[in-house]
């Protein structure tokens, strides 16, 4: 016991005069690799502002004046949401289930989803619409359809979740961006396609497909 004793009193002595010579060496500060710069940010962070700010400058573009006789340009506003604690493969599928509709039908459809980001979407479409009608001179609120709905991936945070036998395991909690695009006017009875396909035209595609086979690595 007591040479063991000796050994921990030994160790603690070097120990200190170690730490004791470091300090007068250096600064504390620079022997730390804790790095505490502004500059030293996440790439997805950055790529997240610079695609909002776009977006959102949509909304300043000036068009020159139309000649007489040409098509009405509609009047369209852009809005988005950022940092949404919902996963953005999840997000996806509400963002596509209101593409095409018009503003209050997405709204009453979206009142009756049971999914989280479907009360996100909802917010962010009824805000657009707040903002079309004050700063983009929309007369009717309810003459506006959803051109444009998609969602992207936000920002990911690492944490560490406990397992039995003092181990950890990685968790990531994602987050999702969601932007909106509403145009003036009534929406198309086809999005997705200019006209609905028949039985006929389907199989004309797949003939012209089927002929346009080839071998590969041939003459």
């Amino acid at each position: 016991m007591q040479s063991l004793k000796k050994c921990i009193l030994s160790l603690t002595s070097s120990y200190k005069s170690i730490i004791n010579n470091a300090t007068i060496s250096k600064p504390l500060m620079l022997t730390s690799n804790i790095h505490t710069s502004l500059n030293l940010r996440n790439e997805d962070e950055i790529e997240n502002k610079e695609t909002s700010k776009q977006w959102i400058s949509y909304n300043k573009l000036i068009f020159p004046p139309q000649e007489p006789g040409e098509k009405r340009r509609p009047a369209f506003v852009n809005h988005m949401k950022t940092n949404i604690q919902y996963n953005p493969k999840k997000m996806w599928y509400v963002a596509c289930f209101v593409r095409g509709m018009s503003v209050d039908e997405a709204v009453k459809q979206l009142s009756f989803c049971s999914k989280k980001g479907a009360v996100v979407v909802k917010e962010c479409i009824l805000e657009a619409q707040e903002m079309a009608v004050r700063d983009h001179n929309v007369e009717f609120k309810s003459n506006l359809w959803i051109s444009e709905s998609f969602s992207s991936k936000g920002t990911t945070i690492k944490g560490i979740r406990k397992h039995a036998k003092g181990r950890v395991g990685k968790v990531c909690y994602k987050y999702s961006n969601y932007y909106v695009k509403l145009e003036e006017g009534k929406p198309p009875k086809n999005y997705y396609l200019p006209y609905p396909q028949t039985k006929e035209d389907l199989i004309e595609d797949w003939l012209i497909k089927m002929r346009r086979r080839s071998v590969g690595n041939s003459l």
